[in-house]
C-alpha cells in the first residue's frame, strides 16, 4: 500500500486535542509508507550533521565527507542549514549550492571573541561570494549564556552592516524571542527552536505542542517571518519526562510535523541528517540518536 502525499496536505483535525486521531487507525506498516512519500516528496529544509564517529567540533572536515552527505540528503530537501563558517563547515555551503540547495548558514558564536570574529567575517565573505541566502548570527549563544544580551546584539549587528541586502537572524529557543523583544526586534527573520521533546511533552502531545511554540514566536514577530530553525525527535536514548524517545515516536513526528508546515505554510529544517556520536557528551545518550540516517549514513525508517 502507497501513501500519496497530495492525500494528507490538507489535514488539520482541529477538533482534537492530541494527533492520536490521525495516528490511532494506521499501522506501522502505513506509516512507514506515509513516511517514505513525505521524504521523497522533498522537506523544506534539513539540519546538517558534519561529524562521524569518533569526530567532534573542532576537527577538520574534508571535503570529500561533506559532498558525500550533501549527495545523500540532496533528493530530499530545498534547504541545508550549517551552524559553523570554519573548520571544514564553510564548505557545506559551497557544495549545497553546487546542487542547487538553498542555505542557510550560520556562524557559530562562543565565548571567545576572537573566534567569533573569524566566524562572522567567514560567514560575511561566504554571503559576497554567493553561497548565503539567509544569515544566522549565533546558535543559543543565551541559552548557554556565552554572551551577554547585549554583546549578541553587538555581533548581530556587525553582520547586518557588512551585509545588508542579505536578511540576517539569530537561532535559538523559541521563548527567548517572547523574552527578549530587542533581539526579535534587530532579526530581519526570527529562527526559533521547537523541541518538545526536551519540555518532556508525551508524544501524543507533541505537534500541538510545538504548534504553540511557534504561535508563541508569530505572535511577537510583527510582520516577520519566523522560520522554525530545528525540531526533531529522537530514535533512542533517556527519557525526559513524560517524552519517550524512539523510532516509532520519532517517525510519527516527523510525518506530523512535516504534514502540519505543508498545510499551514510553515517553514522547517528538521534536526537532524545524521546521529552525531560526540552529543553524547553536552546531551547524554539521546544526544546521539536525532537523525533520520544513522551514523552510518544509513535511512533508519
Amino acid at each position: 500500500m502507497s501513501f500519496r502525499i497530495s492525500q494528507y496536505l490538507n489535514y488539520n483535525d482541529k477538533s482534537s486535542k492530541t494527533e492520536d486521531s490521525f495516528f490511532k487507525d494506521k499501522s506501522e506498516e502505513e506509516l512507514k509508507h506515509l513516511f517514505t512519500d513525505i521524504l521523497h516528496n522533498g522537506v523544506h529544509g534539513l539540519c546538517f550533521s558534519l561529524y562521524e564517529a569518533h569526530q567532534k567540533p573542532g576537527d577538520i572536515i574534508t571535503e570529500e565527507q561533506i559532498r558525500r552527505r550533501i549527495e545523500i540528503i540532496k533528493p530530499y530537501t530545498k534547504w541545508v542549514r550549517s551552524f559553523s563558517c570554519i573548520e571544514g563547515n564553510e564548505l557545506i555551503p559551497k557544495i549545497a549550492k553546487e546542487y542547487g540547495l538553498k542555505t542557510l548558514v550560520g556562524a557559530w558564536l562562543g565565548n571567545e571573541k576572537d573566534k567569533n570574529q573569524e566566524e562572522m567575517d567567514a560567514l560575511i565573505q561566504l554571503y559576497n561570494d554567493g553561497f548565503v541566502d539567509i544569515a544566522s548570527v549565533g546558535n543559543e549563544v543565551l541559552y548557554r549564556e556565552d554572551l551577554t544580551e547585549d554583546e549578541l546584539l553587538e555581533n548581530i549587528q556587525y553582520v547586518k552592516d557588512a551585509i545588508p541586502n542579505c536578511s540576517v537572524g539569530y537561532v535559538d529557543a523559541y521563548y527567548e524571542f517572547v523574552m527578549r523583544p530587542k533581539i526579535t526586534e534587530i532579526c530581519d527573520v526570527i529562527l526559533c527552536n521547537c523541541y518538545p521533546f526536551w519540555e518532556g511533552t508525551p508524544g501524543e502531545f507533541s505537534l500541538n505542542h510545538l504548534k504553540d511554540m511557534f504561535q508563541q514566536c508569530k505572535n511577537v514577530a510583527g510582520n516577520k517571518k519566523v522560520i522554525i530553525s530545528e525540531t526533531g525527535w529522537p530514535t533512542a536514548g533517556e527519557t525526559i519526562g513524560g517524552s519517550v524517545p524512539s523510532l516509532l515516536q520519532s517517525e510519527k513526528y516527523f510525518i506530523g510535523s512535516q504534514l502540519w508546515g505543508a498545510d499551514e505554510n510553515v517553514e522547517i529544517f528538521y534536526f537532524s541528517t545524521f546521529d552525531e556520536a560526540w552529543k553524547v557528551g553536552p546531551e547524554g545518550e539521546v544526544g546521539a540518536h536525532w537523525g533520520i540516517w544513522d551514523e552510518n549514513e544509513k535511512l533508519k525508517f
